[in-house]
């Protein structure tokens, strides 16, 4: 536990590289379009849980893996954010299954310590094109529902994403109470593209540490 505490408070974060593709507004509601590196993730599945519930179990167990609790007993450092694959019900309510996430920091990423939780497992992703938006505040099921709701409603018919999944990010430890960022994510799918909102960027932009 210790050792989990130091690395989170001590050690620099690391941001997840993303590049922004375009930016938009609609109905007050600011997004982007970002695509996102690939990489190697520390993954745990929790389920028969509430959201809130069940993403604090799986973001603990993150943080005490990249605390040390692994093969070699190190601490690897942190990365941000940590993303919460939530999979929504008709109604927009959200089931009691997360994913919860972590990117494995660079100098880890060819060789990633074997977790010493084995529901904690490694997975080598993609990069990914995804839409965000960004909201403050200490984020919970509600938040990331209604904004998931409002992300929906902006991009409406010109984009083609996922339905079935978004991801709920954090990029702040509990102890900061103000200037947090939380994001909802929307994957978008290959089927279609969203028509250019402003000209492309071609600078890379990194996650605040």
């Amino acid at each position: 536990m210790l050792g989990m505490i130091k690395n989170s408070l001590l050690s620099t974060v690391e941001a997840w590289p993303y590049q922004v593709l375009r930016k938009g507004e609609k109905e007050q509601l600011s997004y982007e379009e970002r695509v996102c590196e690939g990489g190697r993730f520390a993954v745990v599945e929790v389920v028969g849980k509430p959201f809130d519930e069940a993403s604090k179990e799986g973001v603990l167990k993150l943080l005490k893996y990249v605390g040390g609790t692994n093969d070699k007993g190190i601490g690897m450092g942190m990365t941000a954010p940590v993303s919460i694959t939530a999979f929504p019900a008709e109604d927009g309510s959200l089931q009691q299954k997360v994913k919860v996430s972590l990117r494995i920091p660079s100098q880890f990423q060819a060789n990633p310590p074997c977790p010493s939780d084995e529901s904690i497992k490694i997975e080598e992703k993609q990069g990914m094109t995804i839409y965000s938006t960004q909201f403050g505040g200490y984020a919970k099921e509600t938040d990331y529902v209604s904004y998931a709701a409002k992300l929906k409603s902006a991009l409406g018919s010109e984009a083609a994403y996922h339905k079935d999944f978004y991801f709920c990010n954090g990029y702040d430890p509990p102890m900061k109470p103000y200037g947090r960022r939380n994001e909802v994510i929307s994957c978008r799918s290959p089927k279609k593209q969203l028509k250019h909102l402003l000209p492309l960027d071609s600078k890379f932009s990194h996650l605040p540490t």
